[in-house]
């Protein structure tokens, strides 16, 4: 667990300096590529901890504190009163290589009442044949944000991991309107997972947050193989980050990609997003994030082409206070730096993107935006080396 600081002073950044955008996946790669909007609200950057390490995932529960962990393990909440404090917890069993370790986190809908929340991580003894593996565990925490105890463990349990490198372990997870849980995994870096209905990896999935078991919805459940009654959709290299759409209920996917592509995509039951990179019997990453030759296989709602920026997180922002951003899909980059800010249509087409001035190229790669249920913004730096931080963004008054 790293040592936190205390924050730093409220950092006030005004300069809306035209940038330009990432390239699309169109036909044109510059068509949707702008700079931010003339009347862009002015941000303000507030850091309330640092010192962190990989810091992966971050939520605010309803009394205002902030709870994240970190990739290497540890909890920390952030209070109110912008005191921090580690919450102690049982990690004996985590298992931390490459991209796999404790990754993503989020609190039960109804964590008022029930004190519970959800990590997903690496686990030294979670897979199938006794290795490692990734599991999606509830816990439970007391009042004070002292310490935090395992109540299903695992509540999800044997989804693979690269046992060799940790590569593309996911894993995001988040609430879907009805109250199921959902949970984006990684393809593990082997090439005939991603297709494969018989396994977990490379898959988005979605189960009752009470027993593990897969939701009464979805949409595999007629057939044999039971591996497959929990997943939702297929054909994903490394789902890095999962958003609701607010008004709409629409649930949007992201993924890192391989040589060109990342991608965000529209969930759909059933749906296969095309990306099957066996190759000549290997992980052959020079194919296209969704293989045109795939019967059915659903187009991304947006592409980064190339060169790809690594998305991680996305989330929506929502209100009024943030006036021409309200509604903004935000992604957190971690091949370059910042936040690129995606504008899209009702029907989920791209309309803009840009990158949001006052994070462009000041606080490193971010692995997590999440919108705060105050109305905030949320992120989580990704630089490694106890030198992240967690900021809180706001409109400028």
């Amino acid at each position: 667990m790293s040592t936190h600081r205390a924050a730093r002073p409220t950092a006030l950044l005004t300069g809306l300096v035209l940038l330009a955008g990432c390239s699309s996946g169109s036909s044109d790669p510059d068509d949707a590529a702008t700079a931010a909007p003339s009347d862009a609200p002015a941000l303000q950057v507030e850091v309330l901890a640092d010192g962190l390490d990989h810091p992966w995932d971050v939520a605010q529960a309803p009394d205002g504190t902030l709870l994240l962990d970190e990739r290497g393990g540890g909890f920390t909440a952030v209070r109110p009163d912008g005191s921090t404090q580690e919450v102690a917890a049982d990690l004996g069993d985590l298992w931390a290589e490459g991209e796999t370790g404790l990754m993503g986190l989020v609190l039960d809908p109804a964590f008022d009442t029930d004190r519970r929340f959800y990590t997903c991580m690496g686990v030294a003894d979670g897979g199938a044949d006794g290795g490692p593996g990734i599991e999606v565990t509830a816990w439970t925490v007391d009042e004070g944000w002292t310490a935090a105890s395992r109540v299903a463990d695992p509540l999800v349990g044997q989804i693979p991991v690269n046992a060799d490198s940790g590569r593309h372990g996911g894993c995001r997870l988040r609430f879907d309107p009805d109250g199921q849980l959902l949970i984006g995994t990684g393809d593990n870096a082997l090439g005939t997972n991603p297709q494969d209905l018989s396994t977990q990896a490379g898959k988005l999935l979605r189960v009752d947050p009470q027993t593990g078991q897969p939701s009464a919805t979805n949409p595999f459940l007629e057939l044999t193989d039971p591996t497959s009654h929990a997943i939702v959709g297929y054909g994903h290299r490394n789902v890095q980050g999962i958003a609701v759409r607010p008004g709409t209920g629409e649930v949007f996917t992201a993924e890192q990609g391989s040589q060109v592509d990342d991608e965000v995509n529209l969930a759909q039951d059933g749906g296969n997003y095309g990306w099957d990179p066996v190759g000549a019997g290997e992980y052959d990453e020079s194919v296209p994030m969704t293989d045109p030759d795939i019967p059915g296989a659903i187009a991304a709602v947006w592409s980064s082409g190339d060169p790809t920026i690594a998305v991680s997180g996305i989330t929506f922002l929502d209100g009024e206070q943030w006036g021409s951003y309200d509604g903004l899909l935000l992604l957190g980059v971690q091949k370059d730096t910042g936040v690129l800010a995606l504008r899209l249509a009702d029907d989920g087409s791209l309309v803009e993107q840009f990158r949001i001035p006052e994070l462009e190229g000041t606080y490193g790669r971010v692995r997590t935006p999440q919108l705060g249920s105050d109305g905030a913004l949320y992120l989580t730096t990704d630089n490694g080396d106890g030198a992240d931080q967690l900021l809180r963004v706001t409109p400028a008054s």
